[in-house]
Formats: structure tokens, C-alpha cells, sequence
């Protein structure tokens, strides 16, 4: 089975309310976006698809016929639109990044010939983005930044070991790193909000839990969690999973980029069982 992914652009207008409720609760729920007005995106979607090798072509699919399926969906029912009132599932769904991600999928699995599609990803800009993959519960990821420095050293290896494993990266006075993190959780869209989660709250919960205690700060000096531990990339995902999942109950994933080469992804000690760790 081969896999191939297809990006394209459009734009649309939408608002998050639900019209039972007063102004005051839609702006509670859903802050500026309740907006009735509405507000706009430049979305970025990408599609991947997956099937068969052709011998014969050396292709699964034609790219045009991607296109001319999905492009002409998109062109006709999303791209332009003020979405709660030119495109009847919004008028019935509230245009979250989630829901449109469901649409999405609900309208084009099974719509290209030749192949299937794998997963659609939705991005609402460069810090928002959904996806669902293979008929699975939708995923919402939000992007952060935080600065920090730190140094690797383990104290269970001698200073020759230290030095010969992390280099420069042992430097006794540190290094650092401009860090983006990504906070994945999953669920199926609130029927009435169309949200897996609120924003605001995963947004409240990152800041107490990771930007207050990790950015601008020396990991080794400033903070009790990696007083006795060796500040590896790979360790600041698993405790940023460790400080967030008690309270993300739907966490699925974290990624972690060190640096635009260097990226590290835990899903979790479940995930860990199923391999023996």
C-alpha cells in the first residue's frame, strides 16, 4: 500500500453559535468567534490518499483526478463561502475546525477512483489544525512556542561519557532552543458546539502547566522536574505528557520540535505497552 498526500487552499467565513443561546453564553462558549457577523480563514487542506502501485503507470493515482474531485468540492460548497449560511450542513453544524474536517471526509471517502483516502487534515492557520483518518474519532492539535535552555548530562554516565554522547550539547553552561509544541486531543465533535474540546481551556492548562514552568527558563536550574532528570528532548515530551494528561482527559498525542530537524512525538504509556516497553 502506497501513500500520497495533495495540498490546497481556499477561504472561508463562518461564526460559532448556537441560536438558542443568548449572546452572553455564545460569547462565554466561544469568545470572538461567536461573533455573528462571522470571521475568516485562509484553510489549508491536505488530503492523503492511499492504494495500490500501478506496475504498468509506476502510479496509484492520477494527481488531476485527486484534484478534479476534491478541488471542485471544495470550490463549490467551501471555498468563498459564509459557511453558516451558504452551505446547508453548517447551517445545522457549527463550522468548528472539526466539523469541517468531518465534512470533509463524510463528502469525498469513496468519491476517487482507484484509491482510498487515508486522512484529511484541515489547517485553520499555522497554529490550529484537525484531522481524521481512516473513519477514527477526529483530532484536534494546537501549536505553541516556548524558549528555553537546558543541558544534557546524565549523572549515571561519567564526564568522558557525557561528552563523547552529547557533544557541544553538554556544554556545563547549556544551551538553547526555540521549542513548538503540539497538543493533540481526540473525541467525536459536541453534537451542539461542534468542539472536542474548548480552546480556551486546553490554551489555560498549557499555560499554567508548561509555559509557566518551561519558558525562558534553564530546565536543569529552574525547574523541580528536570532537577534530577537529563533534559533530552525525548524526556520533555514524556513530562509534558506526565504535567497535561491529568487534565486533557482526551490527550492523544504530543509533538515536540526541538528544532525544525529535530522532532519527537509520545503518545503515552499506553502507547508504550503495546511495544513491551
Amino acid at each position: 500500500m502506497l501513500y500520497l498526500s495533495r495540498k490546497m487552499y481556499f477561504s472561508s467565513l463562518h461564526s460559532y453559535r448556537v441560536k438558542e443561546w443568548s449572546d452572553e453564553y455564545n460569547q462565554q462558549v466561544f469568545g470572538p468567534c461567536s461573533n455573528p457577523n462571522g470571521h475568516g480563514h485562509d484553510y489549508t487542506l491536505e488530503v492523503m490518499v492511499k492504494g495500490k502501485l500501478n506496475r504498468q503507470s509506476g502510479i496509484v493515482v492520477n494527481i488531476t483526478d485527486i484534484d478534479k474531485v476534491v478541488k471542485s468540492f471544495v470550490a463549490e460548497n467551501l471555498d468563498g463561502k459564509f459557511l453558516n449560511m451558504e452551505n446547508d450542513y453548517f447551517k445545522h453544524h457549527i463550522p468548528t475546525t472539526e466539523n469541517i474536517a468531518t465534512y470533509l471526509w463524510e463528502s469525498l471517502d469513496g468519491k476517487i477512483d482507484h484509491c482510498q483516502i487515508h486522512k484529511i487534515r484541515l489547517h485553520e492557520n499555522n497554529f490550529l489544525y484537525s484531522e481524521k483518518e481512516d473513519g477514527q474519532m477526529v483530532r484536534l492539535t494546537r501549536k505553541y512556542h516556548f524558549c528555553t535552555a537546558h543541558r544534557l548530562h546524565s549523572e549515571q554516565l561519567s564526564e568522558e561519557e557525557n561528552q563523547e554522547l552529547f557533544g557541544k550539547c553538554n556544554n556545563p553552561y547549556g544551551h538553547g532552543h526555540n521549542y513548538y509544541l503540539e497538543v493533540t486531543v481526540n473525541g467525536e465533535p459536541d453534537p451542539v458546539t461542534g468542539m472536542i474540546a474548548n480552546l480556551s481551556d486546553i490554551d489555560s492548562v498549557v499555560e499554567k502547566e508548561i509555559m509557566e514552568k518551561f519558558d525562558h527558563k534553564h530546565l536543569n536550574l529552574d525547574t523541580e522536574e528536570f532537577k534530577d532528570l537529563n533534559p533530552t528532548s525525548e524526556n520533555v515530551a514524556v513530562v509534558i505528557w506526565d504535567l497535561l494528561s491529568p487534565q486533557l482527559t482526551n490527550l492523544f498525542k504530543i509533538g515536540l520540535y526541538e528544532t525544525e530537524k529535530n522532532y519527537f512525538e509520545y503518545c503515552g504509556p499506553q502507547e508504550d505497552m503495546k511495544y513491551g516497553a
